[in-house]
């Protein structure tokens, strides 16, 4: 089998990037806050580049 790497985060990569808890980030998607994700299957995946524009975003806020 061979894995593709993506360039995708995982949950877990973008809480760390934040230094968020992983439930955050769930809470979060809940209320539609915090850095867009897509589903993939019954995964979450963020674009990098887009939690980095997110985060941005919330500074000049």
């Amino acid at each position: 089998m061979t894995v593709v790497n993506d360039g995708l985060w995982t949950v877990r990569e973008v809480a760390a990037y934040l230094r968020v808890p992983q439930e955050t980030l769930y809470r979060w998607r809940k209320v539609k806050y915090g850095p867009p994700a897509a589903r993939v299957g019954r995964h979450l995946r963020y674009e990098p580049e887009t939690v980095r524009a997110w985060v941005r975003a919330q500074a000049v806020a």
